[in-house]
């Protein structure tokens, strides 16, 4: 009976007849896109096309419809189209029939962000939102029209492949080899020699441990916790660090599956930067210097090792004070989360970790990532994860691993990051269907020529923090918003007729990014916020308290230097 007196039950039951409704009733709207060929592409088409695939304007079948809408669905969906104008210089179009649903094709995010508001849980989330999203295209068979053609794209097999896979093969093979832990502990070993030291150490360390999340906050977190309450740092002094070093450094030394995930959520037709899922990983590359919170995250928790840092609160300045002065850890009253051990690192009692078998398949993904994105302009982080997996696995076993411990740790890994990797697919497959349903084109008729330029930056970035905050999760906004931010973005770009149409695309690229890694960051209900405060035994909520505000200081000034860049370069 407590299921029928619930909110969200009937949030969502009301929500799936609308969206059945909409689906019966609703009327597909058609709109013909316009893209301008410049001479290069134009003669790649006719290599590619067998026949003359240029027609005249007069003899077109879209042409007509370049400015008003179809009532009905043409006969032809894209066309190659050639003008001649009074002086007789000759211009090349393609046009492409495309289509939305009006404003139900926000429907399925909609749902999506108000289940995360009301559930607090993103899976349930987004399994809400694609329901939502079959309904309204009318495809009842949730299941085999949905999920498998959604779960069998490229995108989605990225995810198994480098996500599951190799992330996950490669974390298990270090907690069973304690390579990473040996690592961690030979830093602060050598390194320590005062609260300073002990601070920079775990600001180095996280650096190191640029995947992000769990393996960063646990092993970080856990490692130096012990030196760490030695010289008389404060807990939320080093759940800070530990927190700002996770997802800001993903973003920063993206060789992890992070660009992969996120370029299958970016793609804009007709925008060659765009264009391939290698052009969209180079994309995303491209952006990391426009990435001010992150690079401003990531710099305040080295001037707060450094005890340099100007933006913190006076309850932050206190806590400082008392672990310095009184060695009190915690604030009285205070409820620390219990830490996890270090020891639960599954290491064989005859098998010695070593930090070698750390430091080479960490140098393998950053130089293999490197060395292809100069020989080819792409990472191949898929060659980087295999090569850095291959040698932990032949290392291991050359150094006295059996193979049944090997396998025992690369399937434990992969039990580790199943959750994460549930919801990365369900956030691709959402994420097709507002792309689908015609999200983003309707959003781009809607706001494409009302909003000024200079503040959609801002716009984005503030949603984006809003929606992650709120579920305590980047990849899940980042599958809700992309898609929708992305093509207006663009719109806005070339109905403004700036000057650099790309770089404005990447700022709002960025802001939707690092808005939703500012949200999850100092949500209360993220893992990544729960699991630094247990890995370095702080209260949960004083974490949250005292690093909102240099985080909330690192947010105000990449704004600003998003709104200037937008206003005065772009």
């Amino acid at each position: 009976m407590r299921l029928f007196r619930s909110l969200p039950f009937w949030f969502i039951v009301i929500c799936l007849g609308f969206a059945w409704w909409a689906g019966r009733e609703g009327q597909l709207i058609f709109v013909v896109e316009r893209i301008s060929l410049d001479p290069a592409e134009v003669e790649k088409i006719k290599e590619r096309e067998a026949v003359a695939v240029f027609v005249d304007a007069e003899n077109s079948v879209l042409w007509a419809y370049r400015d008003s809408a179809p009532e009905s669905r043409p006969s032809l969906e894209t066309e190659y189209v050639r003008t001649t104008d009074a002086d007789g210089a000759v211009y090349y179009y393609q046009l492409t029939l495309l289509h939305h649903r009006g404003i139900w094709s926000l429907f399925p995010a909609f749902v999506t962000i108000v289940l995360c508001f009301l559930l607090r849980e993103p899976l349930s989330a987004l399994l809400g939102g694609i329901v939502t999203g079959a309904l309204v295209m009318g495809r009842y068979d949730v299941t085999g029209a949905v999920l498998i053609p959604g779960l069998g794209s490229s995108g989605a097999a990225l995810v198994i492949l480098l996500y599951l896979c190799f992330l996950g093969g490669l974390l298990g093979i270090w907690s069973r080899n304690g390579a990473a832990l040996a690592f961690a502990q030979w830093v602060t070993k050598h390194f320590v020699r005062g609260p300073k030291t002990a601070k920079v150490a775990a600001w180095t360390l996280g650096v190191c441990f640029f995947q992000g999340g769990t393996i960063s906050t646990l092993l970080v977190g856990t490692t130096v916790k012990p030196v760490a309450d030695a010289e008389k740092i404060s807990h939320e002094e080093l759940a800070y660090i530990v927190d700002s070093t996770a997802s800001p450094i993903a973003i920063l030394l993206p060789f992890n599956a992070w660009p992969f995930y996120v370029q299958g959520l970016i793609f804009v037709g007709g925008v060659s930067v765009l264009a391939t899922e290698a052009s969209r990983v180079s994309f995303f590359f491209g952006t990391i210097p426009l990435s001010f919170y992150a690079i401003l995250a990531v710099a305040f928790t080295f001037l707060l090792s450094i005890d340099r840092l100007p933006f913190i609160s006076s309850t932050f300045r206190a806590a400082i004070r008392r672990a310095r002065e009184d060695g009190k850890l915690d604030r009285p009253g205070s409820t620390p989360l219990q830490t996890r051990r270090t020891d639960e690192v599954n290491i064989p009692k005859h098998y010695q970790p070593v930090a070698w078998e750390f430091i080479i398949p960490l140098a393998l993904i950053v130089g293999i990532a490197i060395g292809t994105m100069i020989a080819t302009g792409t990472p191949n982080v898929l060659w980087a994860f295999g090569a850095a997996l291959t040698f932990a696995f032949l290392s291991s076993r050359m150094r006295g691993l059996t193979l049944r411990d090997l396998v025992q740790g690369f399937t434990s890994g992969l039990q580790n990051v199943v959750y994460g990797a549930v919801i990365l697919l369900l956030a691709v497959v959402i994420g097709g269907l507002i792309r689908e349903s015609g999200g983003g084109l309707f959003l781009v008729e809607l706001l494409g020529e009302s909003l000024p330029h200079a503040v959609i930056p801002l716009f984005l970035f503030v949603l984006t923090l809003i929606i992650a905050f709120s579920t305590g999760t980047s990849w899940g906004t980042f599958a809700v918003t992309f898609p929708l931010a992305m093509p207006l973005a663009w719109a806005i770009a070339v109905n403004s007729g700036v000057d650099h149409p790309v770089l404005f695309l990447q700022l709002c690229f960025v802001a939707v990014l690092n808005g939703s890694v500012f949200g999850d960051q100092c949500s209360p209900i993220s893992d990544t916020t729960v699991l630094s405060s247990l890995a370095t035994g702080c209260d949960l909520m004083d974490h949250v308290r005292t690093q909102i505000v240099p985080c909330s200081f690192a947010a105000l000034f990449a704004v600003i230097g998003w709104t200037l860049l937008a206003l005065f370069v772009v």
